[in-house]
């Protein structure tokens, strides 16, 4: 009798190595799915992991540009930011991720999808959410939300004496008091001693940032373009007679990286609230995507119709709450996505930044589509503006305040 396959989203762990164990001694074929999205990863290692504990075999997929300029670029462009601070690392890596592991459960005839995810978090939503909406008939197991699994392991102790008991490998080297994400676009850090928001986060935790006291002593200055709201390249002044310019999306990033991560750009520290209700604490680390979105919210700002940009900022919110929550695929993002997406046609031109010790500050801007008309503006020459008009101006938005000045009567403010 033959048995049912599952794609098993493996990270070589020690909580999917024993997840995958877990599932073989449930009587399932399972195939680990790994996606390289640019995390720090010994991938080879992680299959030849894989295949010990009892794989059938294990697909290692390599989505790093699919990421970067189907997710993490089209979350600039639309200016994608999670209560004001967090700028999506992990959420918009999730449907990448998705996609990829969907298409090989299609392509080998498996019935279950598998994860690691536990059941107090948003991952196990933006993944099951995602699996969903692309394969409605698939099916998901989810280990931490079955009472057999998790009445069985409750917690890192129990997980590791099951490994022993199994001959699986368990590195010898502690684990962090924290959990960690990592792709090429952000690491986030929490769970364990960060749990605690009065408690300061250990030195050493950040990978891709300095601190302030060991960033760099001078500034760099660089050249973002962008072209309808997406980065197409960064030009660095290198002092010589040609300067360096980067437009392949994956080394853009990669480059913004090393320079943002030099002068410690892009850290955080947040509170924040997860879509089951909880409030949790993160610490994120995103140098390009920080750099990015400075620059691309400075050049929509010198392109757009003012009201444009008020209602895109609207709409930019609702997406954030879709992204972060797990909906990248629901009709509503589609339909909110397309929008965004018709705001930024004007949306091309360079920004002059300065990166320096945590900070990104902006130089200079120009755009051929700017609504940014010099001569009206000028305090030195007319320019077809005419200052008597100001006064009906000023006088038709003062009728309401009057009116109101009279019914309060003298009433202090």
């Amino acid at each position: 009798m033959s048995k049912d396959l599952v794609i098993l989203a493996y990270s070589g762990g020690l909580d999917t190595s024993c997840i995958l164990k877990w599932l073989i001694q449930k009587n399932y074929d399972v195939v680990c799915y790994m996606a390289d999205i640019g995390q720090d990863e010994d991938f080879e290692k992680a299959r030849q992991k894989a295949k010990l504990i009892g794989a059938k075999d294990v697909i290692i997929e390599d989505l790093r540009n699919d990421f970067v300029s189907n997710y993490m670029f089209p979350a600039i462009q639309m200016g994608l930011v999670y209560e004001s601070r967090y700028y999506l690392g992990t959420s918009v890596a999730r449907p990448c991720i998705s996609v990829g592991i969907v298409n090989a459960a299609k392509k080998l005839g498996a019935k279950y999808i598998s994860h690691g995810a536990t059941g107090k978090g948003n991952d196990q939503v933006r993944f099951e959410l995602s699996v969903y909406s692309l394969w409605p008939e698939g099916k998901v197991i989810a280990p931490w939300r079955q009472p057999e699994f998790f009445n069985r392991f409750q917690g890192r102790k129990d997980l590791i004496e099951f490994a022993k008991q199994e001959n699986i490998p368990v590195s010898a080297t502690p684990k962090a008091p924290w959990s960690t994400d990592e792709n090429i676009m952000h690491i986030s850090y929490e769970s364990g001693v960060l749990e605690d928001p009065t408690a300061e986060p250990p030195s050493g935790i950040y990978k891709m940032t300095r601190d302030l006291n060991q960033a760099e002593d001078y500034p760099s200055t660089m050249d973002i373009t962008f072209e309808k709201g997406l980065p197409v390249s960064v030009k660095i002044p290198s002092g010589q007679e040609k300067a360096l310019i980067i437009n392949d999306p994956l080394n853009l990033v990669r480059t913004l990286n090393k320079l943002g991560g030099q002068h410690g750009v892009g850290r955080i520290d947040i509170v924040e609230n997860r879509f089951l209700g909880l409030k949790s604490r993160g610490l994120y680390e995103t140098p390009a995507g920080t750099i990015l979105h400075v620059a691309h919210l400075d050049l929509e700002t010198y392109a757009l119709d003012k009201e444009v940009l008020r209602l895109k900022k609207y709409l930019q919110e609702k997406m954030s709450d879709f992204v972060y929550n797990g909906f990248w695929f629901a009709p509503e993002a589609r339909y909110t996505r397309k929008c965004l997406e018709l705001s930024q046609e004007s949306v091309s031109g360079t920004v002059t930044v300065q990166v320096f010790k945590g900070n990104v500050i902006v130089l200079a801007r120009k755009s051929a589509k700017s609504l940014y008309n010099q001569e009206l503006v000028s305090m030195d020459i007319a320019g077809g503006f005419s200052p008597e008009d100001s006064t009906g101006f000023i006088n038709i938005n003062a009728v309401r305040l009057k009116e109101y000045a009279r019914f309060a009567g003298g009433q202090e403010f």
